[in-house]
């Protein structure tokens, strides 16, 4: 075994069967368990799903934010692998986040999209890293292009708290409140707040997992390349 080289852990297994378990329960809580929303009917149960692609963007996004910081210090890849892989994973569930608020906005709102002060940064956010993502792609040097979206993915995190304060900084339709405490409008009901909290969780566990295969994935890219150049130098 080569030195470095990771082994198989109880984690490893262990991992896929929690979110498969936390997805299935998710899925029955949404679609058959949870009751109908009274205002907004069937079409409310879209929020379970949308609201949960919010916690892993964010945590993807900070993570970028931070393991760039951290490259850009000291130069480890270990950082840069850490960073791209949270970028991709945040752009994914982003997306996902922003289709499913269209599709639900649509009924409720009357419009696909409008531009809600969140919303837009929302947009904003997702641009940035997807440019963090071209950025790296179309770089003729690997290590300055690594250096660059390390900049902006640092820079990114502004906006990220952006979108958290939107809802309280400027006038906007976005709600600012899902879960009360003194019975006004939200998710009353317990089944409702138990199924937002088992959909959560069963997204974040599939976020965490597929970082951890993205990062692996990466790093194991590195040794294939390194292995490639010993051996043209060998040949050589």
């Amino acid at each position: 075994m080569r030195p470095g080289q990771q082994t198989p852990s109880k984690t490893d297994s262990l991992a896929p069967v929690a979110v498969m378990v936390s997805m299935v329960a998710a899925m029955f809580m949404v679609f058959i368990a949870v009751p109908n929303d009274a205002y907004q009917g069937p079409v409310q149960r879209i929020f379970y799903i949308h609201l949960s692609m919010w916690l892993p963007t964010f945590t993807a996004f900070g993570i970028v934010g931070v393991a760039s910081l951290l490259f850009l210090w000291k130069r480890d890849r270990r950082w840069d692998h850490l960073a791209t892989a949270s970028a991709e994973l945040g752009l994914l569930f982003c997306t996902l986040g922003l289709a499913t608020g269209c599709i639900w906005a649509k009924p409720i709102w009357g419009t696909w999209w409008t531009w809600d002060p969140r919303l837009t940064l929302t947009l904003v956010l997702w641009m940035i890293y997807a440019a963090y993502l071209l950025l790296r792609t179309l770089a003729t040097d690997p290590n300055q292009g690594a250096v660059m979206a390390a900049i902006l993915g640092v820079s990114g995190v502004i906006d990220l708290y952006l979108v958290n304060r939107a809802v309280y900084w400027w006038r906007g339709i976005h709600p600012a409140v899902v879960v009360n405490k003194d019975g006004g409008s939200g998710l009353n009901d317990p089944m409702m707040r138990l199924t937002l909290m088992v959909c959560m969780l069963a997204f974040f566990l599939l976020f965490l997992w597929l970082l951890r295969l993205r990062v692996r994935t990466a790093h194991l890219e590195d040794e294939v390349d390194e292995l490639r150049h010993h051996v043209l130098a060998a040949q050589v």
